[in-house]
């Protein structure tokens, strides 16, 4: 008799947005207490594709679960997520802190995958006796100095946003010790994780039965592995990562969308621009113009 494979819960925004749509420059910074409250300080078990968290505990506390464990955590304290990890938390009632949510295209561009500092994001970082209170006084205040260009209309304010990024990051990873512990992740989370990782390090467009022989699996079973732990089909989450690369160039470069769509190895534009709408839910000169308007 086959076995069901069970779905994991995930979203490409926030907890609880089933609607939201990625996109490679997101960054949104909030109170624990603004989504926490709606759900009754209960966040079910999940997982974010493309998304970093990072949770700061001013007050209160916390039963933060993972895969296969459970741990409390009481303020002051930091929590590092990165994408594809499963987690859930039940909050003390009235806990007070923030929730930083970022695109890992952000962090990427920040600190390029070789950066050495990436060993601190590829796993979840509880940080609690290493964050002393002089160390949690400067991690506030960059908060405070980051909710203030996120939402106002300073002059460079994405280049401030990522300044003070870098500096908060930076201080996670001081205050991190690393071990060689290992993670109680599943074989199929394993064979996720590495999917993401080739999709990433592709340059030359491949098939989904090239994907899955690269994992010496069969297509099949990929498909099942990404829609049990990312709610997509195999050619989704590589469509994603292409229109991710698109946004990138699109925000970032004076390209036309023509140029952009040749350069991701797309035959036709105007099919590009199709499949842009579809994940995005604008077309790429809609987008652009957006963006540029919203800076």
């Amino acid at each position: 008799m086959k076995q069901e494979t069970k779905k994991i819960i995930n979203f490409d925004g926030l907890y609880g947005d089933e609607v939201g749509k990625y996109a490679s420059d997101y960054i949104f910074l909030e109170p624990i207490s603004t989504r926490s409250k709606i759900f009754d300080w209960d966040i079910k078990t999940h997982l974010h594709l493309h998304l970093f968290q990072v949770f700061i505990l001013k007050e209160g506390g916390l039963l933060f679960k993972e895969t296969t464990e459970e741990m409390e955590l009481l303020a002051p304290c930091v929590m590092l997520i990165p994408p594809t990890h499963l987690h859930g938390i039940v909050y003390k009632p009235n806990s007070e802190g923030y929730i930083l949510t970022l695109s890992e295209a952000i962090v990427e561009e920040i600190f390029p995958p070789s950066n050495p500092i990436w060993t601190t994001f590829e796993q979840i970082r509880k940080l609690s006796q290493f964050v002393d209170e002089y160390s949690f006084d400067k991690i506030e205040g960059l908060l405070s100095a980051l909710q203030i260009e996120l939402f106002g209309d300073n002059p460079e304010r994405l280049l401030m946003v990522k300044s003070l990024l870098t500096q908060l990051f930076i201080m996670l990873h001081r205050s991190t010790k690393l071990d060689d512990s290992k993670e109680g992740n599943s074989l199929m989370m394993t064979y996720f994780r590495k999917f993401q990782r080739n999709i990433k390090q592709t340059e030359i467009p491949k098939s989904i039965p090239e994907y899955a022989a690269e994992l010496n699996i069969t297509p099949v079973h990929l498909n099942r592995i990404c829609k049990a732990i990312g709610g997509k089909s195999a050619i989704d989450l590589v469509n994603q990562h292409i229109i991710q690369e698109a946004q990138k160039r699109l925000l970032h470069t004076s390209f036309s969308v023509s140029e952009v769509a040749y350069q991701l190895h797309f035959e036709y534009p105007n099919y590009f621009a199709k499949m842009f709408k579809k994940y995005v839910g604008v077309s790429p000169q809609e987008f652009r113009k957006q963006r540029i308007q919203e800076t």
